[in-house]
C-alpha cells in the first residue's frame, strides 16, 4: 500500500497496491537473466568449440558432463527469468482498494495470472465491515500486515505482499482507514 488518495470531498478513499513492479522485482530478473545467458552460451560454447563469451574460455570444457551441465543450468535460469519478467509484465499482485461511501460498498481489485482468473475482485458492505486489523510478528520473517475484519467471512489482506511496511506507517494507515470506516482499530 502506498500514499492514499482522497477524492470527492473523503467520500470514496482509494489505496494503490504496487503488485510485482517493484524494483527488486526488475533487480532479480536482470540479474537472473544475464546469469542464465552466461551459463547457457558456456555450454554451447563448449559443445561447438567457438568462444561466446568475451571475458572467458569455456571451450575448453568438456562438453559431457561440463558443457551440459553448463547448458542446463542456463536453460532453467532463462526459463525462471522468463517467469520473472512475466510476472512484472502482467503487474501480478497489483490492484488497489477502494472505500466509497455514497455506495456503501469496499471494492478490493488485485490482478492475477492470466486465465478466467485474472481479475481478482472482491465486493463487500461497508455496514459488514467490523474492525480494521493490524497483524504484527517480529522475528526472522517479519509479518506487518493490515486487514478488513468483515462479518461472515475470513479477514481480508489489503496490504502488498513482499517488504513489510514500517510500524508507523503502518499504524498511520490503520488509524486512517478505521477512523474513514468508523470503525475499531484492532490488534495494537
Amino acid at each position: 500500500m502506498t500514499a492514499q488518495t482522497t477524492a470527492s470531498e473523503t467520500s470514496v478513499l482509494r489505496q494503490p497496491v504496487i503488485g510485482s513492479r517493484r524494483f527488486s522485482n526488475y533487480w532479480w530478473a536482470v540479474i537472473v537473466s544475464a546469469g542464465a545467458l552466461g551459463f547457457l552460451l558456456s555450454g554451447i560454447s563448449s559443445y561447438f568449440h567457438v568462444n561466446l563469451l568475451p571475458f572467458s574460455d569455456p571451450t575448453q570444457l568438456v562438453f559431457i558432463p561440463q558443457g551440459i551441465a553448463m547448458g542446463f543450468y542456463g536453460l532453467a535460469g532463462t526459463l525462471f527469468s522468463l517467469y520473472l519478467w512475466l510476472t512484472i509484465v502482467w503487474d501480478v499482485g497489483g490492484g488497489y482498494n477502494e472505500f466509497d461511501k455514497q455506495k456503501g460498498e469496499v471494492k478490493i481489485f488485485r490482478w492475477g495470472f492470466p486465465g478466467k482468473n485474472r481479475k481478482i475482485e472482491l465486493i463487500c458492505k461497508i455496514a459488514d465491515v467490523q474492525a480494521v486489523r493490524v497483524d504484527l510478528r517480529e522475528g526472522l520473517n517479519p509479518k506487518r500486515t493490515l486487514s478488513l475484519r468483515v462479518k461472515g467471512k475470513r479477514d481480508v489482506p489489503l496490504t502488498r505482499v513482499g517488504q513489510p511496511l514500517s510500524l508507523s506507517q503502518l499504524e498511520n494507515e490503520g488509524a486512517e482507514l478505521a477512523r474513514f470506516l468508523s470503525v475499531p482499530l484492532e490488534g495494537l
